[in-house]
This record gives structure tokens, C-alpha cells and sequence, in this order.
């Protein structure tokens, strides 16, 4: 039987695609479940550098499996706690890694898929894919971490649109609001994203990972609580490796080499 998320390492870049093209990727627990156990061994990993995270068929991901939510018992809500806890456990090791994650994003992103791409670090979207909150269109709030991602890359007011409408978003109307990163050929998505990660992986991941810790927390942090993060961060930068090959590489006017 295959994989619901298949996993492969190719230079570094674990290639994380979900699979279960037949649902659109929609998850159910057994699927989100080992979406949540394969980031949490990727964010451990030595090994690799970067994720790229991808649907196969013909969408990224349409979300909860809403047919499994009613079905699994009596309860739709119960349904939802369990599929959360797992869902969320997704999200936090996507955003809590200090690795690059790339979603590239075909067909749709909806719902859950839509918050799973927002939680991503940078999305590459094909002309034709469109973003879908979907959520409030069957009576639900936004879950995934939709609402700290949301007004942190679009602003309160268009977040507060994107929810209340629930208008399907365009891969050009998803660039203009910075919902995208870029926006490529069909059929190109998953080659930008390896040329994306690639080109991250051959800076210093130790400085990108600071980053994406510092911008990630600065939202709920005072200026004297960040100013402060910052000063450990820029510390720990300068005293690791990386901090000391790039700093010699200024010094001696000459490129870093941080892969070694």
C-alpha cells in the first residue's frame, strides 16, 4: 500500500507529498497523522535542509476530509478535536523547524490545504492553482493556525474579507495580496521550489533559522522582549560556525562557503 505522505531526500531536500490524489489530498487522521510524524523526523534530521511540500494528482491539498469527519462518529465536533490535534502538531513543526519550507501549490488549496500553504515558509503557485478559505462556506471557523498566518501576511482588514467572503483567490490575486511568493508555469511548481530551497540551503540555515524563529514569535513580543531575542540570536549567529566562516569571508573579501 502507499504512502498518504510520501517522503523522499534528494541533496538534502526532503520532498514531502501528500498522496491521496483520489480525495483531492484531503486528509483524514490516519493521513494527517503521518504528515505530523514524518515533519516531526525531518525537523530532526541532519540530513536535510530544506522541505518542499507538494500534493500529487490534481490539487495541493482540499483540506479536511469532511466525508471522515461525519462518519468517523456521532460527533462532528469530536471528529474535528482529534483531526485538529494532529493537524496542529503538522503546523507547529512546519513553523517551529529551522529549515526552509517551500509549498508548491496546483490545482487548489483549500481549507485545511489552504492553512497547511500558509503555515509554509514561501509558496511558489501555478498560474492556474487558486487558494480557497472554504471553511466559513460549510459553517466552520478557520483552523491550522489560518488566523495567526492570515492577518500577519495580508493585514487584519483583508484577512477579515478572506473570511467573511470566502472568495477563490487567483494565483495573481494571491501575489498581489503576498499570499504567494511566486507565481510560475503550470507544471513547474515543484522544480521553482527545489530551485528556491536550493538556493536558501547554500546560505547559512543556522542565520535562517534565527530568522524564522524571530520573525515567527515578534508579533507577541514586546521591543524590549525582541530587542532582546535579537541580541542572543546575533550572539549565538557569531559564535557558531557559520557566523564565523561568513564573518571571515567579509573580512577576507571573498564568498562563504557555509556547506562545509
Amino acid at each position: 500500500m502507499n504512502a498518504l505522505v510520501d517522503v523522499t531526500l534528494n541533496h538534502g531536500i526532503a520532498h514531502v507529498i501528500l498522496n491521496r490524489p483520489n480525495a483531492y489530498n484531503a486528509f483524514d487522521l490516519k493521513m494527517i497523522t503521518e504528515l505530523a510524524q514524518q515533519l516531526t523526523h525531518i525537523a530532526m534530521d541532519p540530513v536535510v535542509r530544506g522541505v518542499l511540500l507538494a500534493g500529487e494528482g490534481k490539487a495541493f491539498c482540499a483540506g479536511g476530509d469532511l466525508k471522515w469527519v461525519v462518519g468517523y462518529s456521532k460527533s462532528a465536533g469530536a471528529s474535528f478535536h482529534k483531526l485538529a490535534a494532529q493537524f496542529h502538531a503538522a503546523i507547529l513543526e512546519i513553523r517551529r523547524m529551522r529549515k526552509p519550507v517551500v509549498a508548491a501549490v496546483h490545482g487548489v488549496a483549500a481549507g485545511g490545504g489552504f492553512s497547511l500553504a500558509m503555515a509554509c515558509d514561501f509558496r511558489i503557485m501555478e498560474q492556474s492553482a487558486t487558494l480557497r478559505q472554504a471553511y466559513s462556506s460549510s459553517g466552520l471557523c478557520i483552523d491550522g493556525g489560518g488566523t495567526f498566518t492570515l492577518p500577519r501576511l495580508v493585514g487584519l482588514a483583508r484577512a477579515m474579507e478572506i473570511a467573511a467572503f470566502d472568495q477563490p483567490i487567483s494565483s495573481q490575486q494571491a501575489l498581489q495580496w503576498g499570499l504567494a511568493t511566486q507565481v510560475v508555469a503550470d507544471g513547474t511548481a515543484r522544480e521553482a521550489a527545489i530551485t528556491m530551497l536550493t538556493r536558501i540551503t547554500e546560505g547559512s540555515l543556522h542565520a535562517f533559522g534565527w530568522a524564522k524563529r524571530l520573525l515567527t514569535d515578534s508579533f507577541g513580543h514586546s521591543l524590549e522582549f525582541q530587542l532582546e531575542l535579537e541580541r542572543e540570536g546575533l550572539s549565538t549567529c557569531a559564535n557558531h560556525p557559520e557566523g564565523m566562516e561568513g564573518l571571515t569571508a567579509f573580512i577576507t573579501k571573498r564568498k562563504p562557503n557555509f556547506s562545509k
